[in-house]
């Protein structure tokens, strides 16, 4: 791990190979030889390059030192989160789409799967841990199926503001976009659907592995399409309640 750790160090460090080379009094020509592992330091420049980055010898020989920037998070009711982070240590905003979605419910504390899904960019975010998840099915009209929403990272359940939507992760539901509200005697969340058609159900606090509420949203069709939509179930709903009441008339 030496070589990759150094790179990984230098890079960190916004270091140049001169920059670093000049640090360790060595030629530029050694240290990109051991950044491409060509050869090894010996213990004496190992012991000079954990106190240049105030690391453990070990850690620099046996450890993937990029990891560590991963988890950000250890916390009571909710796991680890894994993100990665771009050249500026800013976390990047990865993309969980429909396809990855149970892979991600299998594998969102693994760095190395986390490292591995794509990633987008979205202008003048404020800073902070964000994530994209993509939408389906029709329970948060006018929002549509398809749509990817922006949410930032929540650390602690008492964050959460009543009636704002969130992605809620979960062992009982997996992943689910949802109007929430939080409910402190019984330790659940009430999660609720814009679409009326769906009805409101609750979570134990204990279940909830994650906790990302909406930021912003990308939609891929015009708003007028959702808005029809909406209004069609609305419509279906209150022909299917006059059709009972109108059987239950004639019994």
């Amino acid at each position: 791990m030496i070589g990759k750790n150094l790179k990984y160090l230098r890079n960190k460090h916004k270091l140049s190979q001169q920059g670093l080379s000049d640090v360790l009094d060595i030629p530029r020509t050694t240290l990109g030889d051991y950044e491409r592992s060509k050869t090894e330091p010996n213990i004496a420049m190992l012991i000079k390059m954990s106190k240049q980055f105030d690391v453990k010898v070990d850690d620099l020989i046996n450890k993937d030192l990029s990891l560590s920037e991963y988890e950000v998070l250890k916390n009571k009711v909710m796991r680890v989160l894994a993100i990665t982070v771009n050249e500026d240590n800013e976390g990047n905003i990865e993309l969980v789409d429909s396809k990855a979605e149970a892979g991600y419910l299998d594998s969102y504390q693994n760095p190395e799967y986390i490292k591995e899904l794509p990633r987008i960019q979205f202008p003048n975010i404020p800073r902070g841990t964000y994530r994209g998840f993509e939408i389906t099915g029709e329970s948060m009209l006018p929002i549509e199926s398809g749509s990817i929403i922006i949410a930032s990272y929540v650390e602690r359940l008492d964050e959460v503001k009543d009636d704002k939507t969130y992605i809620v992760i979960s062992k009982k539901d997996g992943l689910v976009y949802k109007r929430l509200r939080l409910d402190k005697d019984k330790n659940q969340l009430v999660l609720s659907s814009d679409n009326e058609l769906y009805l409101p159900y609750t979570i134990d606090f204990e279940e909830i592995d994650e906790l990302w509420q909406y930021y912003a949203h990308l939609s891929f069709s015009d708003s007028k399409t959702s808005s029809d939509v909406m209004m069609d179930s609305r419509i279906n709903d209150i022909q299917k309640k006059v059709g009972d009441l109108h059987r239950k008339l004639l019994n």
